[in-house]
């Protein structure tokens, strides 16, 4: 059978300030082909260039990557704040739909970082514009300053529910995780099941409640040295399976 192919939902940029294009991290196409053993296909965050069916037609799965701009408050009922940041509309138009219509078909969907905070809002969740501002709320956004393996360093922990699909994936209770991120959920929506959390309460680790698909979505970056760490390497690995199975579900 041919390998699954995976929609990575792309980013808009402007490269020095005036070239426009969609791009995604290099390490998240890199996970997907080495570790999911699915081929990466990077997908424009807008939604003009295609219908949800026509994606969902082409593609066996998708991961929500992380980004700079933030899921608009408008999506789940909150005034725009300077503490909510950048806003990439077409992306919104165009993710939050796509999950919905996931989570309803069974095909997998994998959310990472803004990614994770998408799966919420689009299953009818709320997010905090600046968790840092929250009391007894640590600092878990991205270091200023450092090399790139000093912004992904392992900071803090996250301990996931017993027996719950996490644990069950990892196999271990508590694992060690990077953060770079400054929103997080407020409200979960009706289906989300929190199923880990970093000590200080933030929601890291969620997936959606009878969703007849792969829905595993977090807080932090798995993407970076996904070959190399045990906490990363099972989701990937997880989900290229779920990926592969929907596929052979369709062609039968």
């Amino acid at each position: 059978m041919l390998r699954p192919v995976i929609g990575i939902i792309s980013n808009f940029y402007e490269l020095n300030d005036q070239y426009p294009v969609y791009a995604a991290g290099t390490m998240n196409t890199e996970a997907i082909a080495r570790v999911s053993g699915c081929i990466p296909l990077i997908v424009p965050a807008i939604p003009d260039y295609g219908s949800i069916d026509d994606l969902m037609a082409h593609f066996d799965g998708f991961v929500l990557t992380g980004g700079r701009p933030n899921v608009h408050p408008e999506e789940y009922g909150h005034e725009e704040t300077e503490a909510h940041g950048e806003f990439d509309r077409n992306r919104d138009r165009l993710v939050l739909p796509l999950v919905r219509a996931c989570v309803e078909a069974g095909q997998p969907v994998m959310g990472i970082c803004r990614g994770f905070q998408e799966v919420n809002v689009a299953m009818g969740g709320t997010l905090h514009p600046e968790i840092r501002e929250l009391e007894g709320r640590q600092n878990h956004r991205m270091p200023p300053d450092g090399t790139l393996e000093e912004k992904f360093e392992l900071r803090h922990e996250v301990e996931v529910s017993e027996n719950g699909p996490f644990h069950n994936m990892f196999g271990a209770k508590r694992v060690l995780t990077n953060t770079l991120h400054g929103q997080g959920i407020c409200q979960p929506g009706p289906r989300i099941v929190i199923d880990g959390r970093a000590d200080d309460g933030t929601p890291e680790a969620i997936y959606v409640e009878n969703a007849p698909g792969f829905t595993m979505s977090v807080q932090w970056h798995p993407e970076w040295n996904t070959e190399n760490d045990p906490v990363s390497k099972p989701l990937f690995e997880a989900f290229g399976d779920a990926a592969r199975a929907f596929k052979a579900g369709r062609a039968g």
